[in-house]
């Protein structure tokens, strides 16, 4: 087997994996397409990869390998129970195993397992499934999702496939059936009445800014792009909703969106939400409070309300695990 180049009608430079086999060439695998010379040079090295994985030595397993002419086929003795005294056993000869390749496909059984069990499975994608356990196995790019679905054992698709799957994840209703089924899955395992939320942010090395990707307040003190994701979960941390922002949105304005998406496609009228302090402004309060929802703030003990001024005073603000005060708010 070798590698080979060939070039596509789109103008990209396609690496697959050829053989010659009954005297006719026959392409093993197509490891993927590309238009540059650097992502090139990757899709070669990664099919040399593969290469020397099909080329593995033998693993020693302390058997006596057979020294005869091949295709002549060994005779073993009889097998016996007993040995009859001053008799030895002829001891059965057999020839050294070979590794041709190793796959955690236990780890991609479990993880398509839970994907299912959760009715994820309603979207109806495998490509997409797919792309959901290698990033679950191994956080990577999109270039290198077929290195890691072919080490569990999985015949990934190209990387044009994974690209048209990753836009109708886009433009396509996957995000509504998912949260559908992830609210299904919490609602049969437990209470939803008290969700938290929190938003966090995450950053692409790009020079110049888009619709999304902006310049913004960043958790990682980074300059660059980023995007505002915000999530809901339930009280057992099962997430429930999840949505992103542009990257210069303020994190106050992100949280009431969140619950009104959620309260309508659920069709949920009460519901108790907590998040910290920095996340529910004066605003936020109002506004939660006007649309009959609960909340809870998270707050620091030395930022506590003034209200909490007597109970520090007279009983001190040491508190045991769980405890709960009463408190009073004009």
């Amino acid at each position: 087997m070798w590698v080979r180049r060939v070039r596509t009608a789109s103008g990209a430079t396609a690496v697959q994996i050829a053989e010659y086999a009954d005297g006719r060439r026959r392409i093993v695998r197509h490891v993927g397409s590309a238009h540059d010379d650097a992502s090139v040079k990757l899709l070669v090295r990664e099919a040399n990869r593969l290469l020397e994985d099909d080329r593995q030595g033998e693993l020693d397993l302390g058997l006596q390998a057979l020294d005869q002419p091949k295709g002549v086929l060994p005779k073993f003795a009889e097998p016996v129970l007993f040995t009859l005294p001053g008799e030895v056993q002829q001891r059965r000869l057999t020839r050294q195993p070979v590794v041709k390749k190793t796959a955690s496909r236990l780890l991609f059984d479990v993880i398509a397992g839970v994907y299912d069990d959760l009715g994820f499975d309603a979207v109806g994608d495998v490509h997409f499934r797919d792309l959901v356990v290698a990033r679950v196995a191994k956080p990577t790019s999109l270039l290198d999702v077929d290195r890691v679905l072919a080490e569990m054992g999985r015949v990934t698709a190209s990387l044009r496939t994974r690209q048209r799957t990753l836009r109708r994840a886009v433009d396509g209703t996957y995000r509504d059936t998912l949260a559908t089924a992830a609210f299904a899955h919490a609602s049969t395992a437990g209470d939803i009445s008290l969700c938290l939320y929190d938003v966090t942010t995450l950053y692409w090395e790009a020079e110049k800014e888009d619709d999304l990707r902006k310049v913004g307040f960043s958790k990682e003190r980074r300059v660059d792009p980023q995007i505002v994701v915000g999530l809901l979960v339930d009280r057992q941390g099962f997430p429930l909703e999840i949505a992103c922002f542009e990257g210069n949105k303020a994190e106050t304005l992100t949280i009431l969106p969140m619950i009104r998406d959620f309260q309508a496609r659920h069709n949920i009228e009460g519901l108790v939400v907590v998040a910290d302090a920095g996340m529910l402004s004066a605003t936020n309060l109002t506004a939660l409070d006007d649309a009959g929802l609960g909340f809870i703030v998270g707050s620091r003990q030395t930022h506590a309300p003034l209200d909490l001024a007597s109970h520090y005073r007279w009983h001190g603000d040491a508190f045991t695990d769980g405890q709960v005060i009463d408190t009073l708010t004009p």
